[in-house]
């Protein structure tokens, strides 16, 4: 069977080669130096540090590749998906663009990896919170808080639901000039919540949910508005997000990744639609690839956040916030 993963060594290939290869692969193109953006690959890899948008910087290219290779290797339709999904997303609407997403993280749901991972995965017992996400409404200024610290923010389907409703007050009301988007406890957001992954036995409904009910929708809608405080972890729809927000403060300590082709998955929070815009399709390839954990600073230089300073501190009772 033919590899999912192909290495274009771009100080030798012509462009003539390099878009030859078949859509159905990761296309991965490494150079010493940056040059101009290469359509054809799906990553750049160049030694050059902090190079310019779209490339990545790496101490060795062509290892960093390697190690991309068994990575795309060991979650193929996962991998083969991102990119194809990211490829598209250039042309199409935001909205289009969450549809788009939303469809093959259904079809990956179905797959033997996802189900694999599910399998191998520890249970988790769901720890529901009354109200997972706190309004506070201060003149024109409204304040949207995540409120489940004990779980780190996870985010699940009532929490999606409870952002929704909150968003969609943004949006209806003009005379919100300002939204603040808050995580309590210690970490922003740990991402989509493992105690409800697999619960779902109906993709095709899942995916018709998820365009119904997209946090991502709404925030773009109101994006202009928005400011998102990060802090902590910023796993998975915790960054994917937050992304969508019009400016994104991050404290020192934020950490941001992507794991979900690790579960055989795809970002499936809005990750495809909104940070592309902010670093590229390329770099958004890589950081969900990569395993890579961006730090505060590097999210900085990538463009990821737009300032790094103190974000407030939400957790009303810092004891209970990290109880276990």
């Amino acid at each position: 069977m033919e590899s999912p993963f192909v290495i274009v060594d771009l100080d030798r290939a012509t462009v003539q080669e390099t878009e030859a290869h078949d859509r159905d692969r990761v296309v991965v193109g490494v150079a010493a130096e940056p040059g101009d953006a290469v359509e054809g690959c799906d990553i750049l890899l160049t030694g050059v540090p902090d190079p310019p948008r779209p490339w990545v910087g790496c101490a060795d290219p062509q290892a960093t590749a390697r190690q991309l290779s068994g990575i795309v290797e060991s979650r193929p339709a996962a991998a083969v998906a991102l990119v194809q999904v990211l490829r598209m997303g250039g042309s199409l609407s935001i909205p289009d663009r969450l549809i788009l997403e939303s469809l093959a993280y259904s079809t990956l749901q179905g797959g033997t990896a996802f189900r694999s991972w599910l399998a191998a995965a520890p249970r988790r017992t769901p720890r529901p919170a009354e109200t997972p996400v706190r309004l506070d409404r201060d003149g024109p200024r409204l304040s949207v808080t995540l409120d489940r610290p004990w779980v780190r923010n996870a985010f699940d389907a009532a929490t999606r639901d409870a952002l929704c409703e909150a968003l969609q007050v943004a949006v209806a009301d003009p005379s919100i000039s300002r939204v603040g988007l808050y995580g309590n406890g210690p970490a922003f957001c740990s991402g989509g919540d493992l105690a409800e992954f697999g619960t779902s036995r109906d993709p095709a409904q899942a995916h018709l949910v998820r365009v119904h009910r997209s946090p991502g929708a709404l925030l773009h809608r109101c994006a202009p508005r928005v400011t998102a405080y990060l802090h902590g972890a910023c796993v998975g729809a915790g960054i994917e997000l937050a992304a969508f927000a019009g400016r994104v403060v991050a404290a020192p300590d934020t950490a941001i990744r992507l794991p979900e082709i690790g579960m055989g998955l795809i970002p499936g929070a809005g990750g495809t639609a909104s940070i592309p815009v902010r670093v590229g399709r390329e770099r958004t390839a890589y950081l969900a690839l990569s395993e890579l954990e961006l730090t505060a600073g590097e999210a900085l230089r990538w463009g990821l956040v737009d300032e790094i300073g103190d974000v407030e501190d939400t957790t009303a009772d810092p004891e209970e916030a990290v109880r276990s």
